[in-house]
């Protein structure tokens, strides 16, 4: 963060990550704005009206000014519509690595700047460095908040307006700092579940955008052997084991769903392990296409392996891992990192 930048709005979602993101820059001399996306229509959801009110007061108490953006239309086409279509098409989304890039540090980005802004903070927990005129992104210092997975397809010119003041810290910090600054009411609980769709209810909401799909179908093993019934293939993931209702030896897991015949393919855990992934968009944070060995992690809390990476200038990336991994699921995204620095990644295909 350079003097230059005197100005900076912070994406404030009321929670307490974002509340001593403001704080911060606010302790350090800078002019803070703080804004909130309202992203849908629910009151009672934490991207509604609620969220925008639990900001409000957290920016009052830093005395700080804030504003609530209406990104309700350009949410809904740029990441809810599509969560549902991949789910409706077989694949497992993450739309928080959608909405990074989109939203986050796009709509959000160029409201700030209408505003006289010079970059948007955040209180994800991910740094961002320069240097000789390159922006890098690496891991936060605290392993287990740590969320560059999610932030992956930043591009050079939106991480030289991004500001991430948590990045150096550990997440015991932040919350005694809080307590410390004497804020009243500092948000203690934090959600794993999406901010439109709450855990164990993705199904019903898929179904609501695309009711064609919605009917029972079979459960089978590769050869095609019906074992069992299902509600529908969208309630599945791969690697997925509950919910199954197979009776064997060992345990059954989803291997692949076959949206076109509504079929879920099960197999035992060997048969869910796979060497070898491609993804395609791979998006590079350096700019040019990454080749040689390094980690790649496969899912948020994926623990980071070690695989041979290829990329081509057409956004396809060959993934050779030295050991096979388990449930690797189209749609969700695939991340290379070496060391601590994030290089890029893209969506897996297959």
């Amino acid at each position: 963060m350079t003097e230059t930048r005197r100005k900076i709005a912070v994406g404030m979602s009321g929670g307490v990550d974002s509340t001593v993101a403001a704080l911060l820059l606010r302790d350090k001399g800078f002019e803070v704005l703080g804004m909130t996306l309202r992203l849908r229509d629910e009151s009672t959801r934490r991207v509604g009206l609620a969220d925008a009110e639990r900001a409000a007061v957290m920016a009052h108490q830093l005395g700080i000014p804030h504003e609530v953006v209406d990104a309700r239309a350009a949410f809904e086409e740029r990441i809810v519509k599509p969560f549902a279509d991949e789910y409706a098409c077989g694949r497992t989304p993450s739309p928080c690595v959608r909405c990074n890039p989109l939203i986050k540090f796009g709509l959000l980005l160029e409201e700030a700047q209408q505003r006289g802004c010079d970059a948007v903070a955040t209180g994800h927990y991910v740094r961002a460095e320069i240097a000789e005129g390159t922006w890098h992104l690496r891991r936060g210092v605290d392993p287990r908040k740590d969320q560059s997975y999610f932030l992956h397809r930043l591009i050079q010119n939106q991480l030289s307006c991004a500001v991430f003041p948590l990045g150096g810290l550990h997440k015991d910090e932040v919350r005694r700092y809080a307590v410390g600054k004497g804020l009243e009411s500092v948000p203690s609980g934090e959600s794993q579940d999406l901010c439109f769709v709450e855990s164990g209810h993705y199904a019903a909401f898929v179904e609501r955008v695309h009711p064609e799909i919605a009917g029972p179908g079979h459960i089978v093993d590769e050869s095609g052997r019906v074992l069992g019934a299902h509600p529908g293939f969208y309630h599945y993931t791969v690697g997925q084991r509950k919910g199954l209702g197979l009776a064997a030896e060992e345990p059954y897991y989803v291997k692949k769903v076959r949206p076109e015949t509504n079929e879920v393919v099960v197999g035992f855990h060997r048969d869910v392990e796979a060497a070898v992934c491609r993804l395609i968009e791979t998006s590079w944070i350096r700019g040019a296409p990454e080749t040689g060995r390094f980690q790649v992690q496969i899912r948020y809390r994926h623990r980071p392996v070690w695989a041979h990476v290829e990329a081509d200038a057409d956004g396809r990336t060959l993934v050779e891992f030295e050991e096979p991994q388990f449930a690797i699921a189209p749609g969700q995204a695939g991340v290379v990192y070496d060391g601590d620095e994030v290089l890029g990644g893209g969506w897996i295909a297959s």
